[in-house]
């Protein structure tokens, strides 16, 4: 499981310098479908990721803003700074805990925290699939979504 994560990191990071090519309108302008514009998707998907991770571990979610002062710099040291801890939580993964349920602070469901990674890989992956399409409709080659030849294994 830990090598779909760094699978996704590693697309992430490819997208995050894709963006860097991109006029900053590009970035923010809306679009049809997903959660709204390139750069909140980005947001979105990292936000989401470190949310349910501190959930699994009976964190507290920390919540920053996406307002007008968010930049394509300040997504990527968020990804930077929160990846690092998630992958130290990763690395002590224990198979005993997928079954173990959990309920985080904006639910009332309870869940496993095997679901719930299952979940956040199939979410970033889900949301590069729109990223890509968008890239298309601007004239830009998307990432490409190939696990295979990444050295992952």
């Amino acid at each position: 499981m830990i090598a779909l994560f760094r699978y996704n990191w590693l697309v992430r990071d490819e997208w995050l310098e894709l963006c860097k090519k991109m006029p900053a309108e590009y970035l923010v302008s809306s679009r049809i479908g997903g959660v709204g514009s390139i750069l909140y998707t980005l947001f979105h998907i990292i936000d989401v990721e470190y949310s349910w991770i501190r959930g699994i571990q009976d964190k507290s979610d920390i919540q920053i803003p996406f307002d007008d002062r968010m930049t394509l710099q300040r997504v990527k040291e968020l990804s930077d700074a929160w990846r690092n801890e998630i992958k130290q939580f990763l690395h002590g993964w224990s198979s005993d805990w997928d079954n173990e349920y959990v309920t985080v602070s904006w639910s009332h469901e309870r869940y496993t925290k095997g679901e719930i990674l299952r979940h956040l890989i199939a979410h970033e992956i889900h949301h590069m699939g729109q990223l890509s399409i968008w890239a298309r409709e601007l004239g830009y080659e998307p990432i490409s979504a190939n696990v295979i030849g990444r050295g992952l294994l």
